[in-house]
This record gives C-alpha cells, sequence and structure tokens, in this order.
C-alpha cells in the first residue's frame, strides 16, 4: 500500500495558494525568470530523468506518438524555459477590475479577478506539462498538483525539482508544485475526492483518462476528449495554400491533438487536389480512409465507413471524403467534430465569414494551420489544457482561464 498522503499534499497546496495569491505581478515575474534558468540550468539532470521514461516506454512498447510526446531533448528543454518567460510577460489577470460602475444610492460595484485556488492535473506522457502548468499556475496565484502517468514520472520530478530549487530561493512554499510521486491509479481516485481543498481538475491525455477523470470526479472538470480536426478545402480555395495546410496539419506532428485528421474537399476542385494529395500522402506514407468519390485517387487507400470520421488516429494517417458544396462540408463537420479545432482553406470572403460563424469549435480558422490551435501559438505563453466543454473556459486555457472574478462594493456608509 502505498505511503503517499493524498489529503496532506492538498491541505498543504491550499495553504500554499494562500501565499501565492498574496503575491504581486513582480515577484510572480522574478520567480518566473529564475525558474525558467534553473530549468537551463537542470537540463543535464532533466535528461537523465526523461532517459530512464523512455527507455521504460520502449520497454513497454509504447506508441511513437506516445513516446514523441514523452520525449525531451536540450531543445525542448530549452523551449519550456521559454515558455516560461513567455508567462512571465505577460500581463498579470489578478487583481484587474473591470465594470465598475455607480447604482443609484451612490456604491461602487465592480468585479476583480481572483485566482481559482488550487488546480489537479492529472496528465500522462506529457513532462512538458509539469513546467507548463507550474509557471501558469503561479503567475496566476493557484497552487497546482501534478498527477503525471507512469510514463513521465521520472522526468516530471525532475522538472518538480528544478522549479523547486527557485522556489526556494524566493522562499515560497514547495507545496505550490506538488508532484504525486506514485502514479497508483487508487491515489488518483482519491485526488478526485478533495473537493474541500482542490477546486479545479484538469486532464490532459487519452480518451480512457479524461472519462475516468470526470466520471469519478467530484471536483469540477475541464476536459476534451478527443481532437478531431477537420481541413476544408472550399471551391475557391488556393490549392498551393491547401496543400501546405494539409501536410503541416497531418503530417509535422501527428501524435497531437490539434494535427487533422479529416480532410473535407468540394467536388469542384477535387480532381486536381486529390492527385495532389494522393503523390504527397504516398511520400510521406499517410494510410487513407476515403469515401467512394475519392477513393480513385488514392493507391492502397481503404474504404472509409461511417467510424472514420469519428476516429482520432494521432498517427500518419487521415479521412478523406469528397462533398458537393459548403453546406454539405459545414453539416459533416457539425454532425463529427469533437469541438477542438477547424480550418477552411478558401479565397473567398464571404465563405470564410460563413464559416467563422456556422462553425462552433474552440478554435476556427481560415487559411491557416491548425498546428496554430496551441496557447503558445495563440499567444498565451504556453496553455494548462484545451476546453471543449464550453463553460468557464473555452479552447486553449491560459492565465485568464485560472482565475474567476468576485463582485466588489465600494460605498461610503450606505444602508439598505
Amino acid at each position: 500500500m502505498s505511503d503517499v498522503n493524498i489529503k496532506a499534499i492538498c491541505q498543504q497546496a491550499k495553504q500554499a495558494a494562500l501565499q501565492l495569491a498574496q503575491l504581486s505581478e513582480a515577484d510572480k515575474n522574478q520567480l518566473l525568470l529564475a525558474m525558467a534558468d534553473q530549468l537551463e540550468a537542470d537540463t543535464a539532470l532533466i535528461l537523465a530523468g526523461n532517459a530512464k521514461d523512455m527507455a521504460a516506454g520502449r520497454d513497454k512498447q509504447l506508441a511513437e506518438a506516445m513516446l514523441d510526446r514523452l520525449l525531451l531533448t536540450e531543445d525542448r528543454i530549452k523551449a519550456l524555459a521559454n515558455a516560461v518567460r513567455y508567462i512571465a510577460a505577460l500581463p498579470d489577470p489578478v487583481g484587474q477590475i473591470r465594470q465598475m460602475a455607480p447604482r443609484p444610492n451612490g456604491i461602487q460595484v465592480g468585479k476583480m479577478r481572483i485566482p481559482l485556488g488550487v488546480i489537479a492535473m492529472i496528465y500522462e506522457a506529457r513532462p512538458n506539462v509539469t513546467a507548463d502548468a507550474g509557471a501558469l499556475c503561479l503567475k496566476s496565484g493557484n497552487a497546482v498538483i501534478l498527477r503525471g502517468g507512469r510514463e513521465a514520472l521520472q522526468s516530471s520530478l525532475a522538472i518538480a525539482a528544478s522549479l523547486h530549487k527557485a522556489m526556494a530561493q524566493q522562499g515560497i512554499n514547495p507545496a505550490a508544485i506538488s508532484v504525486i510521486p506514485d502514479p497508483d491509479r487508487a491515489l488518483l481516485l482519491e485526488l478526485l475526492q478533495q473537493k474541500d481543498s482542490v477546486d479545479l481538475v484538469i486532464p490532459r491525455g487519452g480518451e480512457g483518462l479524461i472519462h475516468f477523470v470526470s466520471d469519478n470526479s467530484k471536483i469540477p472538470v475541464i476536459q476534451h476528449y478527443k481532437g478531431i480536426c477537420h481541413l476544408y478545402v472550399d471551391k475557391a480555395a488556393d490549392l498551393d495554400k491547401a496543400m501546405a495546410l494539409l501536410l503541416n496539419g497531418k503530417t509535422q506532428r501527428p501524435g497531437v491533438c490539434n494535427s487533422l485528421e479529416t480532410l473535407l474537399v468540394h467536388q469542384a476542385v477535387a480532381p486536381e487536389f486529390l492527385a495532389l494529395v494522393s503523390a504527397a500522402f504516398e511520400e510521406k506514407q499517410v494510410e487513407v480512409f476515403a469515401c467512394d468519390l475519392s477513393l480513385p485517387y488514392f493507391t492502397g487507400a481503404t474504404k472509409a465507413d461511417e467510424t472514420q470520421f469519428d476516429t482520432e488516429y494521432l498517427r500518419l494517417a487521415m479521412s478523406v471524403k469528397t462533398v458537393a458544396d459548403y453546406d454539405e462540408a459545414v453539416a459533416h463537420i457539425q454532425r463529427h467534430s469533437s469541438g477542438h479545432t477547424e480550418v477552411i482553406c478558401t479565397q473567398d470572403i464571404s465563405t470564410a465569414q460563413r464559416f467563422l460563424k456556422q462553425i462552433n469549435s474552440a478554435v476556427v480558422m481560415v487559411n491557416a494551420s491548425s498546428r496554430f490551435s496551441d496557447g503558445g501559438e495563440l499567444g498565451l505563453g504556453a496553455e494548462i489544457g484545451i476546453s471543449t466543454s464550453k463553460l468557464h473556459a473555452y479552447g486553449p486555457m491560459g492565465l485568464e482561464s485560472l482565475t474567476t472574478e468576485k463582485y466588489i462594493v465600494i460605498g461610503d456608509g450606505q444602508t439598505r
């Protein structure tokens, strides 16, 4: 039986959150910059921990997409540190006041942004989450409890140890960033019951993990289950742009949630464009599941059944469908979308505007790669997760999504 005391970890995080909530923006920025420097200084130690995780992952025959998420390199650690520096440079939402207005009796009423308190992050083979979540939560005045999967445990512990060095130098309670050192599922279940200490749970990982967290948590959960991202190539598309969007969105990092999974092509440009796609996919070794109209353009493609269009491949595979017109493309997206990211390629401004209004996924793009659906690329510095639930936060979650608002009232002795 594990000797990890989940209740104590959560209570200590709650105490640490009280300290963080009182830090000035300058204090938080100074700490974040020190944390970024410490990550780079500890590169060798972090890579040593990651090497243990990678060796164990290969022994377990993890999928290549999972191994890619797990892998840390010197460049990726430098990118982690730079993301922390970027977060330090962002405006601090805590304490911002808006809608301050007088009431007829003379009192002033407004809203002030405040931290949520304690965030529990549940994730799998994503060691970068340890640094990203730690930095985002600290800047927004929240403590964070990190429960990574067994696959990334040594990497996460090494990153957290580095962050703790910087925190100790600044006199910050180390419980502000806590890593649960045992990935036992029973401990996760216990964590999800700590509603008196933890304010929000954010799971990042496979669909099974997210369902487990959502089904078992007594704490509010922000989640997205999968990323079935579409590219629709309109009859007014620039086909060179469309090909660039397709290859970047599908083949750059196929194992991430903002990679493309379904290609929709207007029948007017299908003969020319799908011939180009076929040659490119053959070179890139992309497996194709195609509808009846698209199938003749590909060699060795598999006929797509309806379930293919609800599949998140997370590998070099893609569903392809030829559509009669714009309306059929939109109807298909509305039926099969997971609410993550959708892209249209078109030079017709009115069609682009219709797409922006009709598609309600968390991120909707015109002539831009789905790979930009990422907190860092959208200007958030880094993201702590992606919400497709529409409640509280929608899309990549940055600093503001980790705060809420309280009413403030300023009077001069008024009574009711």
